[in-house]
């Protein structure tokens, strides 16, 4: 049992906190790396922080075990949280206030393979033609993402 469902035995369906690090995963063709569980929607790899582990510790598990790569750097995005990180799970009335510790990486190792006991699909899509069914926070964040590296290959050349 991992350290939000000792909580949730705790607290019942009180809102909870939870930190959920995620990287966006780029490989040199400037492609972002997205997942998601079978028939869901799409989002960048992370995962729920859990007790004695730090942010970068609780990404690099969680990619390495749902899509086998193994991650060599990160660069801290961002951190968010508020009203649009709120996830209430309909089946089970429980509430998390999520705060999201965004991360980036170009250097990784290995071949994707998803996790098939979770059914993951992933797929490096073009920060242009991202999936109709993204998870609009993730889409926002992408969009101003490639602006940034539009202004970036705009300035540097």
């Amino acid at each position: 049992m991992d350290y939000c469902e000792k909580l949730r035995g705790m607290i019942g369906n009180s809102p909870l906190i939870i930190v959920r690090p995620s990287v966006g995963i780029m490989n040199h063709s400037g492609e972002i790396l997205l997942n998601r569980y079978i028939g869901g929607i799409w989002g960048i790899p992370g995962g729920i922080l859990q007790l004695n582990e730090s942010v970068e510790e609780c990404i690099k598990r969680n990619v390495l075990e749902d899509l086998g790569l193994k991650i060599k750097t990160l660069a801290l995005f961002g951190v968010y949280s508020g009203k649009e990180l709120i996830n209430r799970v309909e089946e089970s009335g429980d509430e998390y206030h999520i705060v999201a510790i965004g991360y980036l990486c170009t250097e990784y190792e290995g071949e994707i393979t998803p996790d098939n006991n979770q059914a993951i699909e992933a797929h490096f899509f073009r920060l242009d033609q991202l999936p109709e069914e993204i998870d609009p926070f993730i889409k926002n964040r992408l969009v101003k993402l490639k602006g940034q590296l539009d202004k970036k290959m705009n300035t540097s050349c």
